[in-house]
């Protein structure tokens, strides 16, 4: 009996250090409901990765398993994290496009020897719940610092805040203030919206009633952002010489043709524009492309969801395919490249991503289209939310 036992924990311990033939990478994300365009680009940039680098890392083969979350449901995100590891034995969580979603991920991840790799939730707190996080995205802290010192400098003094009251809109709130006032401009209001608000004119009455010279605002990319800037123009706020300024989400390049001239001169702060000229990002388009088949709908969730897929081919690399979590979460500590947007590198204490973040202008290109132009490379630009985040 004891020779038994004794070959029965040698067989489990040889299985588990065993290489695997398929390494699964689960990924949660919006692939259905009004955010399924987000989904439709996470998708895009993992399947654009995958066919300029192959389906395999070393003998292992590389299989991805998606799961839909059409809306931020923390507890179904949960669900379908677990199912994807205890059911589908997946190595690697990734994707996940609202904070909430990811947050709840979190305390499963030592128990399930998995790490996680965020593609695109953007609130800074992230990372410091759980050692095996690593973010591959933006955070909101990140892309709305520096939009703070373009409003100043643009002579803008007064500033009214409106943000969606979750995770995200607190972070971009506190960001921008925290450099306004640095700056020293003034916040005349602060609004917190509710997640769910889709009528913006009571709010555009609030800006104009502000006396405010400019509004910073931040809502979750999609059918909210669009309706917000639309109501901006139809409300009158841009013709009265009202500056919108807001992290790069407003003017995300799949919205441009929809909101058209009413986007014109409208300057945000981000982390990665499609027009973004280097030879990595014209290599990255072109397969994206392909993947979601038309260019017009791809955005920002696709970067995210490609370079996460780097990140996760490293870690299978240094593991050899074992199911190590932190070992893979080690090994790309410090981890810099050229990605399609820039330089960048996850830094090792934080495991949170430090890359240039760029002020774009909504420009009209000669035949007809419209796109974000970058003006302007604040570099190597880590995470201050961060030590807000502690």
């Amino acid at each position: 009996m004891k020779r038994f036992v004794l070959a029965a924990v040698a067989a489990i311990v040889m299985s588990t250090a065993a290489y695997a033939e398929t390494i699964k990478v689960g990924v949660v994300g919006p692939f259905s409901g009004p955010f399924a365009l987000q989904g439709k680009n996470f998708k895009a940039g993992i399947d654009a990765y995958m066919a300029i680098n192959g389906n395999k890392v070393g003998d292992n083969t590389v299989e991805v398993i998606y799961r839909d979350l059409p809306a931020a449901d923390p507890a179904q995100s949960k669900a379908l994290a677990q199912e994807l590891v205890v059911k589908e034995k997946v190595q690697y969580l990734a994707g996940f496009y609202f904070t909430p979603d990811a947050m709840a991920v979190t305390p499963i991840l030592k128990q399930a020897n998995t790490p996680l790799v965020i593609m695109n939730a953007a609130t800074s707190a992230i990372v410091t719940k759980s050692p095996l996080v690593v973010r591959a995205s933006f955070t909101t802290w990140q892309t709305s610092t520096p939009i703070a010192k373009v409003a100043h400098d643009a002579g803008v003094s007064k500033v009214i805040s409106v943000v969606s009251d979750y995770g995200p809109g607190v972070d971009a709130e506190n960001a921008f203030k925290a450099a306004f006032e640095k700056e020293g401009g003034q916040i005349v209001e602060a609004i917190r919206m509710p997640l769910s608000t889709n009528d913006f004119s009571p709010i555009m009455q609030r800006i104009k009633d502000s006396g405010a010279q400019g509004v910073f605002a931040f809502l979750p990319s999609g059918p909210t952002t669009l309706g917000f800037v639309k109501a901006y123009k139809e409300n009158g706020l841009k013709d009265a010489g009202i500056k919108f300024y807001g992290p790069g989400d407003f003017t995300q390049e799949s919205d441009l043709p929809a909101l058209g001239d009413a986007a014109l001169g409208i300057q945000t702060t981000f982390h990665y524009a499609v027009s973004h000229d280097s030879p990595e990002n014209k290599t990255f388009v072109e397969a994206a492309t392909k993947a979601i088949g038309n260019k017009a709908e791809l955005s920002f969730p696709a970067v995210g969801a490609y370079d996460g897929m780097h990140i996760i081919y490293k870690m299978i690399e240094a593991t050899g395919g074992s199911q190590d979590a932190a070992k893979a979460v080690d090994a790309v500590k410090g981890l810099s490249w050229v990605s399609p947007r820039g330089p960048v590198s996850i830094d090792p204490e934080s495991r949170h991503i430090t890359q240039n973040i760029y002020l774009r202008e909504v420009t009209k290109a000669d035949d007809g289209t419209y796109y974000n132009k970058e003006v302007q490379t604040f570099e190597n630009q880590g995470d201050p939310g961060l030590a807000a985040a502690k």
